[in-house]
């Protein structure tokens, strides 16, 4: 489940979440340039795993041809695993899932991880122009999973085979921001990963949920959770704080239904805000799962975490506009790393 070079703190991995996102003024051959920086530059850091993000019709996320992605991360990088978090399954036969990260696992062995979603990753009109020509709802998530569980299988049943695919046990997670993947990774014994850098409301009930009624499998003989957290780290609190506005901007677009291009910072987000829309971001800000600071702040708030959550990894989403400043708020959390 880890890589060679991976470093922790307190024993805890840390991953990174790309969104792969598309700045203003650029395209997404400039985001993909970008993805591949920051890839190459925390694997050398000690980061675990690099997750792309499933998304679809939105100007500002160009991960929507996930396992594309995927495979082009970890042809530029050496030993760092990299996967998927996740896949929207509903949106996909199970079976061409099963191909598409078989084919990444036999061109990247012990390195392709495939975490699983059941939203669509979009609005209602894109998740029908997905899945028109599929039979499956997401209340068909769970037999999907079992059908990408069996083609992963040394003896898959069925007259179906996946190929590549079988026998290749490529590890599966299962993805949420509420108690009904909790649930579900808890019964079948798998890994789960909350969305808990926009869902912080409900990280400690599902947390419970799963802690409380995992049973042991095959896989894990006890729960292991991975927490998704928004964390951006400058030398100064102020840099971090005013780095910072090009995520909430992207918030803010994204509850007004007009998402757009990531932008880039500003001194006063009251100037091109609602008030209303400033207080949603500034409550935002105060949760224990999105951390703005400098290095002394951000250590402190993530020992106040892992402290809360008994968490066994986390997977940090940085929203920073300049690649560089991404990569340098990265490198500054990575430097709570053990020695």
């Amino acid at each position: 489940m880890f890589h060679d070079k991976m470093k922790t703190y307190r024993g805890i991995p840390f991953s990174v979440l790309d969104l792969a996102p598309v700045l203003e003024g650029e395209e997404p051959k400039d985001s993909f340039d970008n993805s591949i920086k920051l890839a190459q530059a925390v694997e050398k850091f000690g980061y675990n795993r690099y997750w792309l993000a499933e998304h679809h019709n939105m100007p500002g996320i160009a991960s929507s041809a996930t396992s594309l992605l995927i495979g082009h991360i970890a042809q530029h990088t050496e030993s760092m695993r990299v996967g998927a978090g996740g896949v929207m399954l509903p949106n996909h036969a199970a079976l061409v899932i099963a191909e598409q990260f078989g084919t990444l696992e036999s061109l990247f062995p012990n390195r392709i991880d495939l975490g699983l979603g059941r939203a669509p990753g979009t609005d209602q009109a894109t998740a029908f122009a997905l899945r028109r020509t599929l039979n499956q709802h997401v209340e068909d998530f769970p037999n999907q999973v079992l059908e990408l569980e069996n083609y992963f299988s040394d003896h898959p049943k069925g007259h179906v085979e996946a190929v590549p695919g079988r026998g290749l046990h490529v590890p599966i997670w299962l993805l949420g921001s509420s108690d009904y993947s909790a649930r579900l990774a808890a019964e079948k014994g798998l890994p789960f990963s909350f969305a808990s850098h926009f869902a912080p409301q409900f990280m400690l009930e599902a947390l419970k949920i799963y802690h409380d009624n995992f049973k042991p499998s095959e896989v894990l003989d006890k729960p292991h959770v991975m927490l998704g957290i928004n964390i951006i780290t400058a030398d100064s609190n102020e840099e971090a704080k005013f780095i910072a506005t090009s995520q909430q901007q992207q918030v803010v677009h994204l509850r007004r239904n007009q998402p757009t291009k990531l932008q880039p910072p500003v001194e006063d987000l009251s100037s091109i805000i609602s008030s209303t829309e400033l207080m949603t971001v500034e409550n935002m800000s105060k949760t224990s799962t999105t951390i703005v600071g400098d290095s002394k702040l951000v250590k402190e708030k993530v020992d106040a975490l892992l402290e809360l959550t008994k968490a066994d990894e986390l997977i940090i989403n940085s929203q920073i506009f300049d690649i560089d400043s991404r990569i340098h708020s990265y490198k500054l959390t990575a430097n709570l790393f053990d020695n």
